[in-house]
């Protein structure tokens, strides 16, 4: 393979953050099913049963040659009472994080007081909205569906999600209100502050550690494009430089009615994964680490954030404790040994000067690149001392491999055959010995050259 060959696959594979397009609506309208007929493909769950809560889920879409991100923003407790709060709540919290939103109503049951409440913050958020008029299958539905000009968001598309009518025209007034996709970058300016979320479950000292960041330095409250709906991020002096520190609490107030609570926690915490570069996840030192903290750390490393950990509360941990959560870290924690870990108490500001090192390093690894000829020449001298085992009388062979992304490392490999996932893993902890990648998830996708049969 010629270095303009790799060249060209570097480029086609950079990562380029495609516009987001949230579904919102209230339960049973039919939004994961008309989510399933904008991907082309059945995966989103359209069972809507009540008390099931499940997390904000993204899914990629294409339409006319351009790419978006869906997110289908179901899952919230559908009981009657205060309905209206909690989906107000949930779509301030998928509005502050989207730039278009696709708003669907039952066409056949008319605009509820529910409607009406979201339709006030999609107003407020002054964010493109494109109104789907659902489960419109036959001339009278259509009739009833123009009643939704009501609303004030402009004209309502009838769509049928079930059965497909409409979804083109639908399509394109979802492309007309989207950005186009941005040539690169994270929507941010470059060299502005890097941008840190700090994230945890309830009552692990998340606010204690940014009150106590930003009451020993300077702090600046920057209203993102000053609406009532977007997070209020701080912009925070810290070892001579400037951060910006994405708000988690984000619709806190509201939430507090509602009793998805634990839902909308997840919701903000996607949202500030999102927006993040880094995250720091904050663990209770005291506590055995849990569920909630393994699906973010999963979370994470599925959005390909620079991570760090920080175990909070220190000054709680005795003897007996460290030993435990040393044997915690080991089993738990093993899918990201690579992250930076810090031990503070946040109440007092013992320690937290350990931050910005473990950022810096973390940010570092996230951004390393390495050149085409180093990775090569490693590459071959791993598959030199290491083959691939045979299986089935096959060995498939590395043929090449190049960078093709930083923020996260992305790699692409060449093969002659399909790499078993224990070799992969084995590559990745190799290249991590080799050149550090500290902080940071990799990514390794595979090209697999089928030989010409003659």
């Amino acid at each position: 393979m010629s270095e303009h060959e790799a060249e060209s696959v570097e480029t086609a594979a950079r990562p380029v953050m495609t516009p987001t397009l949230a579904v919102v609506g209230r339960p049973n309208v039919g939004k994961s099913t008309l989510v399933n007929r904008m991907i082309g493909r059945r995966e989103a769950v359209v069972e809507d049963v009540p008390g099931v809560t499940r997390d904000r889920v993204s899914y990629e879409a294409t339409w006319n040659g351009r790419a978006f991100t869906v997110v289908d923003t179901g899952g919230w407790d559908p009981d009657a009472r205060g309905l209206a709060e909690r989906i107000a709540a949930q779509a301030e919290v998928a509005v502050s994080a989207c730039d278009a939103v696709l708003f669907v109503v039952d066409a056949t049951v008319g605009i509820t007081d529910a409607d009406e409440a979201v339709v006030k913050i999609l107003r407020r958020s002054g964010k493109p909205v494109v109104l789907a008029a659902n489960k419109v299958d036959d001339q009278r539905a259509e009739a009833e569906a123009y009643g939704l000009w009501n609303l004030g968001l402009g004209e309502p598309y009838p769509v049928s999600a079930l059965h497909g009518r409409g979804s083109g025209d639908l399509l394109d007034a979802i492309l007309a209100a989207l950005p186009e996709t941005p040539e690169e970058g994270y929507g941010e300016e470059v060299g502005g502050p890097r941008r840190v979320a700090i994230v945890g479950k309830p009552n692990v000292g998340k606010s204690s550690l940014l009150n106590k960041l930003a009451g020993e330095e300077r702090v600046v409250v920057d209203n993102v494009a000053g609406t009532t709906v977007d997070p209020v991020d701080e912009l925070i002096e810290l070892g001579g430089r400037e951060w910006r520190f994405i708000d988690t609490a984000g619709i806190r107030k509201r939430v507090k009615e509602a009793s998805g609570h634990e839902y909308y926690a997840s919701l903000r915490t996607s949202a500030a994964i999102d927006r993040a570069e880094v995250v720091v996840l904050v663990i209770d030192g005291g506590q055995s680490i849990s569920e909630q903290d393994l699906r973010i750390i999963q979370a994470v490393r599925e959005a390909g954030r620079a991570l760090v950990i920080a175990f909070n509360k220190w000054d709680l941990v005795d003897e007996e404790r460290r030993y435990y959560l040393e044997r915690e870290i080991e089993r738990e924690l093993v899918q990201v040994q690579w992250a930076p870990r810090i031990n503070i108490t946040a109440r007092t500001g013992w320690h937290i000067d350990r931050l910005v090192p473990a950022l810096d390093k973390a940010l570092a690894g996230w951004e390393t690149r390495i050149g085409t000829g180093a990775l090569n020449s490693f590459l071959g001298r791993l598959v030199a001392e290491h083959p691939h085992p045979v299986r089935g009388g096959k060995q498939p062979k590395i043929l090449f491999g190049t960078q093709a992304a930083t923020a996260p490392p992305t790699f692409i490999l060449f093969t002659s055959g399909k790499l078993e996932a224990s070799y992969e893993r084995f590559i990745e902890r190799r290249l991590r010995e080799e050149f550090g990648f500290v902080g940071t998830p990799i990514l390794l996708q595979q090209r697999v050259r089928e030989r010409r049969k003659r």
